[in-house]
């Protein structure tokens, strides 16, 4: 695969992240809500910070203020935020009103006998009603898709085929080089049993022997367990590695700075985000109204003047330059050939699947 070209460059994406983070530290002070809060219309919706809060703040944020009158706060909090949302609604003191955040999260926080978000009750609206049901739960409405891909120096198989699979990642005769692994069994066991053969459709329930076989075969041949994004895309820049599994930001990050890398997506391994009501907040209509604006085709189209956004509209793929289309998790080409992460499976099986991969990491 050449390399993917596309409209961004890496000062766009930094300057875009610089921005963003100021603007996350400068809104994440405290907002505790208060009668004058909701007298004041205003909103405070948890989002991931640095270019997401940029990207949300100019695409949905201010416009939506500009339309409604209802100011919105974007605060960056932690990755999977379900212990601090937890504490807002058994308090009744809300420092969010709604938050974006993961599947599994979502099943975290219904999963009980009082569930700790609203049900959205959106699916009559016209713009929430186009949103496909893959994307969709009855207390989230789907805003992002995210994907694991695997990523190659096209440099080092400048002579020779290139990886192509899973099943060529894990086979080290014919496919040689240095490696990178991340250092977490979450979309790793999938891309083990992937490669020992076993179907999309088939990877779950997750069967941990086989995985764990399968990631025996190529351990010894692991130069690096990653932990963080950033690592992964210092290693693509540098060359550090020549294939490595992981989110698909960072390979996209690292062609907009010049090196020479390719993307796979056959196989991709996709979760979802979605707006979700925090239970009990009386700023809930408001959220509502919020969602239904930011779910319109035509204004997640706009994101991608940020990143290579996973818009949830397909209508939105009408408005969007076909060049970038294509770097997109959601652009059909893309999500048809891609893995849906099973939320539910992780979600009872995380603490197993941690410990019996932190084991292995240390055998």
């Amino acid at each position: 695969m050449s390399i993917r070209q596309s409209g961004w460059s890496r000062r766009t994406l930094l300057k875009a992240g610089a921005v963003g983070a100021v603007g996350a530290s400068t809104l994440a002070m405290p907002a505790i809500w208060s009668p004058a809060r909701a007298q004041n219309k205003r909103i405070v919706v948890r989002d991931d910070g640095g270019i997401y809060t940029k990207a949300y703040g100019e695409v949905f944020y201010k416009p939506f203020t500009a339309a409604t009158g209802i100011e919105v706060i974007g605060v960056q909090a932690n990755a999977e935020p379900t212990a601090q949302i937890r504490s807002m609604v058994e308090a009744k003191s809300y420092t969010w009103d709604m938050a974006k955040i993961s599947q599994p999260a979502i099943l975290m926080l219904t999963g009980g006998d009082k569930p700790l978000l609203e049900k959205h009750g959106l699916e009559d609206d016209p713009a929430v009603a186009a949103i496909p049901k893959q994307y969709m739960s009855d207390y989230g409405v789907g805003t992002n898709v995210y994907t694991t891909v695997l990523a190659y120096r096209t440099d080092a198989f400048k002579d020779r085929k290139a990886p192509a699979s899973w099943k060529d990642f894990y086979d080290v005769a014919n496919f040689p080089g240095r490696r990178a692994l991340r250092k977490h069994p979450f979309d790793t066991i999938e891309q083990a049993l992937m490669a020992d053969g076993v179907p999309t459709g088939d990877v779950y329930p997750c069967d941990l022997d086989r995985a764990f076989k399968a990631l025996d075969r190529i351990k010894k041949d692991i130069s690096v367990f990653w932990t963080s994004g950033a690592q992964v895309e210092q290693m693509l820049l540098s060359g550090e590695v020549d294939m490595v599994p992981t989110w698909v930001s960072r390979p996209q990050a690292a062609i907009a700075a010049g090196a020479p890398v390719g993307i796979v997506w056959d196989q991709n391994i996709w979760g979802l985000d979605s707006w979700a009501i925090l239970a009990g907040t009386p700023n809930a209509d408001a959220c509502r109204q919020f969602i239904k604006f930011a779910s319109d085709p035509k204004r997640q189209a706009e994101l991608v003047k940020y990143f290579p956004a996973g818009v949830t509209q397909p209508e939105a793929f009408k408005h969007i330059d076909a060049k970038i289309a294509t770097d997109c998790p959601t652009f059909p080409a893309n999500i048809e050939r891609g893995l849906q992460i099973n939320a539910d499976y992780w979600l009872k099986n995380q603490q197993k699947g941690l410990e019996r991969y932190n084991a292995w990491l240390l055998s």
